[in-house]
Order: C-alpha cells, then sequence, then structure tokens
C-alpha cells in the first residue's frame, strides 16, 4: 500500500485559491492511511533556477533544497496541484520541479489542475503530462479537474455545491488509480531494480 505522497503546489500569488485543493487532497488522502505531505513552492522558497540539486557538490546545495530531494527520493508517488496561467503551467511549480531529476524517476505521478473558470485548468493539465514524463514519472491516466474553484471549496478545503459533490464523488477512483501505480512501481523495484 502506498505510505508516503506529496502533494506539490506552486503559486506564489497572494490570494491562493488553489491551495484549497491541495489541503482537499491532503486531507483525503490522510483519511486513506496515506502520509500526505504539501509541498508549497512558495513556503519552500527557492530561487529561479540557477543550479540543479545534482549540480552541486554533496553536502553543499541550500539546505531547503537538500531537505526537499530527500523527501523526494523517499515517496512513493507525487500529486502535483496545479493551476493554469495563459493555458500553460504555473511558474512557481514548475520552477520547483526543475531543481530536481533522477530524485522523480522511477515513480507516478497524477495531476489535480483547477480554474477559477469553466475549463477547470485542463489545459494546464496537458502542458504538465510530458513535462513530467521527461523528468522519469509515469503519469497515471486520471485527473481531477476543478472549475469555478472558489465554488467547489471553501477555504479550508471543504467540498460545497454541487462543483464540491461531484469532486468528492471522483477522488475515489482517482486516489485508487494512483495507489495501484505506486504499489506497483514498490513491487517491480523490489523484483528487478530500474536499468539505471
Amino acid at each position: 500500500m502506498m505510505k508516503k505522497l506529496l502533494v506539490l503546489y506552486g503559486s506564489y500569488r497572494s490570494d491562493r485559491a488553489g491551495i484549497r485543493l491541495a489541503d482537499y487532497c491532503v486531507r483525503r488522502f490522510g483519511e486513506r492511511g496515506v502520509e500526505a505531505e504539501l509541498i508549497d513552492a512558495k513556503a519552500v522558497g527557492l530561487p529561479m533556477l540557477d543550479r540543479m540539486y545534482k549540480e552541486y557538490e554533496p553536502g553543499t546545495a541550500p539546505v531547503a533544497m537538500q531537505d526537499l530531494a530527500k523527501k523526494i527520493e523517499a515517496a512513493d508517488a507525487f500529486l502535483f496541484v496545479a493551476g493554469e496561467y495563459n493555458w500553460g503551467v504555473q511558474p512557481g511549480l514548475k520552477n520547483l520541479t526543475d531543481h530536481f531529476l533522477e530524485q522523480w524517476f522511477w515513480r507516478p505521478a497524477a495531476l489535480a489542475t483547477y480554474s477559477a473558470g469553466r475549463f477547470a485548468g485542463v489545459r494546464a493539465g496537458h502542458a504538465w503530462h510530458p513535462t513530467l514524463s521527461e523528468m522519469g514519472m509515469v503519469v497515471i491516466p486520471s485527473m481531477i479537474s476543478v472549475g469555478q474553484i472558489t465554488q467547489t471549496l471553501d477555504e479550508q478545503g471543504e467540498p460545497v455545491g454541487s462543483g464540491g459533490a461531484s469532486l468528492d464523488r471522483s477522488f475515489g477512483k482517482f486516489a485508487d488509480e494512483l495507489t495501484w501505480w505506486a504499489d506497483a512501481a514498490a513491487a517491480q523495484k523490489e523484483r528487478v531494480k530500474p536499468p539505471y
């Protein structure tokens, strides 16, 4: 059973509606017995990418980068909570992700997208798929997409209205699929070590 999940969130805006979805996902996976930890790019505070973690001599990377590398390496799976900016990805989340490479390898990733409008961040989801694949993750087919996020989740990340009810209905299948892939990856790594 998947034990450790990192939920990665990357908005740097002062009014961060997407944190509601991140909190919702952390809580819901916690209810399933998964140790889900929120990684907030703004709180981690990595600079704009200059040097990747692997480009530092061992023990010389900034402390926040070293700490996050260890968390990524220890995770069974990743959930990227991604807002849509002008049909694309959030720069804060992309910047955090780009600081690492090998740390992501051989684990599944899932996407939970959101926006203030009706398209629910799906265009950001489409942009993230090839990026995460290139970084060594297997992106699961299911995706949660939340439109009109402030009408779907309240400030505590609790579902409200018909949008919230729809999110609750879709979450179980989404979580089951991510768990299946995390368990499959862990079992395969025990059976056959990754090729590199």
